[in-house]
């Protein structure tokens, strides 16, 4: 009888406890719902609202002040150069007198430059000679340099090649819209032009810049080292993606249907042997000749973003993953500045590798470490790859590459038709490439309007690979 009261004692004990258990694993259940559902509500208001593009939240209670410290810390104030020309001079008389009634002293004479704009449009009239030949009685007629275009008759009122370069930069390059872009050049010039006549005079800039457009298509394909990367954008309102491929010389874009090997392959080629450097997206590692880098800066927010959502005891896995990342980039740095050998680069590289590999090989209870887990031993042989090759560690080129046009989808878009798809992507990687090989972009546009053929610009790298 005692021993069968001890036993139910033992058992009424035991699911005492496991209640208790469950009790406490339900509040905290309850409270990470609660904490989920609050995230929710604060997405989809957020998807609502008409937020600015790359907000971060919630501002700091504390704010630090704007702008630079004063004191010794400051630095070297910056001033505006000299202008190199001078196009107007204009002489200030010292007044005969002082606000109090007395005599002005002449004493020196101390120069003022003021850079401004001049709001004014230019009107050429081309008086074309028109004839024919006097063996084969073909027409004939005159072109001047200064022409864009021999069109007469109902085309005979045509935009100059300054104005439409400005356009373009305005549309393509910092993502104002066509009717927008015309209103500047409205209120800046006193040009007078319609969004519609804007956008088909930039469809047919796109159709010139084509051939460079194609050989820097090339230029890609055989370069050694690309940045690649890819973002939603709308044409005819159907979803596409506009991906980006960079090189440490040009820049190209393309407006691809979909987002897959396919896709990647149409810009760079099945083969292509180089080095790759993007976000871990899985089609990249389809090209299995070449050599990976997968983005750090990805994978520290996904760490950082992580450590705020999980509780503090699952929080540990992606810190440490976090600071071996930390470690890497800091070894890299100390490899620049001459700090370390090339023989303790390699020997540090292996301990971090070796400190990676035992993380990766336990076992967490947590989901969110599991995927974190699972995603690192996918992209484990290509964490380090810049420790030993001295590659980038990120695909931050890429992204910056890209920013721009996610700043114009916010604003229109994307395109209404596949022409205005096509003179956007030409567009984008001429822009784009001049601005990376520091050559005037707007000067090229004119050249290619004022070109009697087709040309390729001068920002196609010649020879090789680089």
């Amino acid at each position: 009888m005692s021993a069968s009261k001890s036993s139910h004692s033992a058992t009424v004990e035991e699911l005492t406890k496991e209640n208790e258990s469950l009790r406490r694993q339900l509040e905290r259940l309850q409270a990470e719902n609660e904490r989920l559902r609050k995230e929710l509500e604060e997405a989809l208001r957020r998807l609502k609202r008409q937020a600015a593009p790359f907000s971060r939240g919630k501002p700091k209670k504390i704010p630090k002040r704007p702008g630079r410290r004063g004191g010794a810390d400051y630095g070297k104030p910056a001033s505006r150069e000299v202008p190199d020309r001078v196009d107007e001079e204009i002489s200030v008389p010292l007044p005969g007198r002082c606000e109090c009634g007395g005599r002005a002293i002449y004493e020196e004479t101390r120069p003022q430059y003021q850079e401004d704009i001049v709001r004014k449009t230019i009107v050429r009239r081309f008086d074309i000679e028109i004839g024919h030949c006097a063996r084969c009685k073909r027409r004939l007629q005159g072109r001047h340099p200064l022409q864009t275009s021999g069109a007469l008759g109902a085309a005979q009122v045509q935009v100059g090649p300054e104005a439409l370069s400005l356009g373009a930069h305005l549309n393509k390059e910092m993502g104002i819209s066509h009717e927008r872009a015309a209103r500047v050049l409205e209120l800046g010039y006193g040009l007078e032009m319609s969004r519609s006549g804007l956008c088909r005079a930039l469809l047919r800039l796109g159709d010139r810049a084509e051939p460079t457009y194609q050989e820097l298509r090339i230029t890609v394909r055989r370069s050694w080292v690309n940045w690649v990367d890819e973002t939603g954008w709308r044409v005819e309102a159907t979803l596409c993606w506009l991906w980006v491929s960079m090189t440490p010389q040009v820049t190209v874009y393309d407006i691809l249907p979909g987002r897959g090997f396919e896709q990647a392959a149409s810009l760079l080629g099945e083969d292509y042997r180089g080095w790759l450097h993007h976000d871990g997206w899985k089609p990249y590692y389809r090209f299995s000749k070449a050599f990976h880098q997968s983005c750090l800066s990805h994978l520290m927010r996904r760490c950082e973003q992580l450590i705020q959502s999980v509780s503090p005891a699952a929080a540990w896995f992606p810190s440490r993953v976090l600071e071996l990342f930390r470690k890497g980039l800091a070894l890299r740095d100390r490899y620049a500045q001459h700090e370390i050998s090339p023989y303790g680069l390699a020997i540090a590289t292996g301990q971090l590798q070796a400190s990676l590999e035992r993380l990766l090989g336990k076992t967490y209870r947590a989901s969110a470490n599991r995927r974190l887990a699972k995603h690192l031993r996918h992209e484990q042989p290509w964490l380090f790859t810049f420790l030993h090759y001295g590659i980038d560690a990120t695909n931050n080129a890429a992204e910056r590459a890209l920013r721009p046009a996610v700043i114009a989808r916010k604003t229109w878009g994307g395109n209404r038709t596949e022409a205005g798809a096509r003179a956007q992507k030409v567009l984008m990687s001429v822009l784009r490439t001049c601005q990376q090989q520091g050559k005037d972009s707007f000067e090229r546009l004119i050249d290619l309007l004022r070109a009697p053929a087709r040309v390729v610009l001068d920002i196609v790298p010649r020879g090789g690979s680089p």
